[in-house]
């Protein structure tokens, strides 16, 4: 059992404001034991590294506070920013 749950949120879409899978500021997305459903595969690949090391307890060393972090989707033209908040489950 994990100890923290991942939310995933949709806080910016760059370019011209539209993914192209159809996501929208505010979309938010869940992680725990089991991947989210409804959410881009492009993306999911991005997120799963992050997901996984802020699932187990991980820090990224340059982030000052490591519950929250962005994270972006590959897309070059209209990249997806997610937030990434850990929760004590």
């Amino acid at each position: 059992m994990y100890k923290y749950k991942i939310i995933a949120t949709i806080i910016e879409i760059r370019g011209d404001g539209k993914c192209s899978y159809g996501h929208k500021v505010g979309d938010s997305f869940e992680f725990t034991a089991v991947s989210p459903a409804g959410l881009c595969q492009f993306a999911y690949d991005s997120l799963r590294s992050a997901v996984a090391a802020l699932l187990y307890g991980g820090q990224f060393p340059w982030m000052q506070n490591s519950e929250v972090t962005t994270w972006a989707c590959p897309d070059p033209e209209r990249p997806v920013i997610f937030e990434l908040k850990r929760v004590p489950v």
